[in-house]
């Protein structure tokens, strides 16, 4: 099955494209180029995809089985997909976000038919515009679409709330000792996702004829609390979390654009009824462990000095959060 992947290169599509290869798709990878894309066994096309005929040139008439976009964020991203590859695929996937459904929850288990609402954060609103124009495109012209919702999905990143993306940050602060923020009391319930996990749903459905026209969410059926993920972390460090507990109100009014995530999509219960992939991909099971993948994700920071990145700035805003709630607090 010949797939191109408009990204493949991030947080979750590195793991997912690695797993393509090797479960034998032909996979081409369409972006800038200015992340390294060498997959072996892969094919690498480069060209912007804002740029629609810089993609047309590098395409050079290729058609696909499957097109997978992981970085359209806008609706105008897929004005311009349809455009691109209306004749140019038999299923188009767009990865869209979980984050999109209705906040606050009605009910904290999820399924596909939970409305998709997000007053707080516009990144999930720009997502829901996505998904509704792709939705019009599949039912005005019949444009063969799929819709992935992924939660938060990790791999070589840290599945957190506050303590920064896809750097060590939170880890440097687990290990020195320095206190670290989990939003809340930390009580409430969540699901984070091993991106090979994700990746074995998704591959599952890429050619499935039955997936056009539907939705799906993927994610582990493991429920963890923010406080058990944290924790998780410390003690795979060899260490005890520091961890000061503090409003998402709170952490909103100080960074807002903290809160954005965190009253968009964090800070509730959010567990996942994964009927519907299990159905449509019968063998689908999420089996890495939490205790485990985290233990991968560490192992991986500490293969290679490099990757052990400190963000200066997430410790001065967490810093300073903590800094504004002590004196708040006395």
């Amino acid at each position: 099955m010949r797939v191109l992947f408009i990204g493949g290169t991030g947080l979750i599509s590195t793991a997912v494209s690695r797993l393509a290869v090797a479960e034998g798709f032909e996979l081409y990878l369409l972006n800038r180029g200015l992340q390294s894309a060498h997959l072996p066994g892969g094919h690498s096309l480069t060209a912007d995809i804002h740029r629609p005929n810089d993609v047309l040139a590098a395409l050079r008439g290729l058609t696909f089985d499957v097109v997978v976009d992981w970085i359209a964020y806008s609706s105008d991203d897929i004005d311009r997909d349809v455009a691109l590859f209306r004749n140019r695929t038999t299923q188009y996937v767009f990865i869209s976000s979980a984050s999109a459904y209705q906040k606050p929850p009605e009910h904290y288990l999820i399924t596909e038919s939970t409305p998709l609402h997000n007053p707080y954060w516009e990144y999930s609103r720009n997502k829901i515009a996505c998904e509704e124009r792709l939705m019009r495109a599949y039912r005005e012209e019949g444009f063969p679409a799929t819709i992935v919702r992924p939660s938060m999905t990790y791999d070589q990143n840290l599945p957190i709330a506050i303590g920064g993306w896809g750097c060590y940050t939170l880890a440097d602060r687990l290990r020195q000792g320095r206190p670290i923020i989990v939003h809340g009391d930390g009580s409430s319930l969540w699901v984070v996702t091993h991106a090979e996990d994700f990746g074995r749903g998704l591959l599952g459905l890429l050619g499935n004829e039955r997936a056009l026209g539907q939705a799906f969410h993927i994610t582990s059926d493991e429920v963890l609390t923010w406080n058990q993920i944290y924790n998780t972390i410390a003690e795979a460090l060899g260490v005890e979390a520091n961890i000061v507990h503090i409003p998402s109100d709170f952490i909103a009014q100080v960074a807002p654009q903290l809160g954005e995530s965190l009253l968009g999509d964090k800070t509730w219960s959010a567990v996942f009824d994964n009927t519907k992939i299990k159905t449509f991909v019968p063998d689908f099971q999420a089996v890495i462990p939490y205790r485990e993948g985290i233990g991968r994700t560490l192992a991986w920071f500490g293969a290679d000095a490099g990757r052990r990145r400190i963000d200066e700035a997430v410790n001065v805003e967490m810093d300073r959060i903590l800094k504004r709630y002590a004196g708040a607090s006395t």
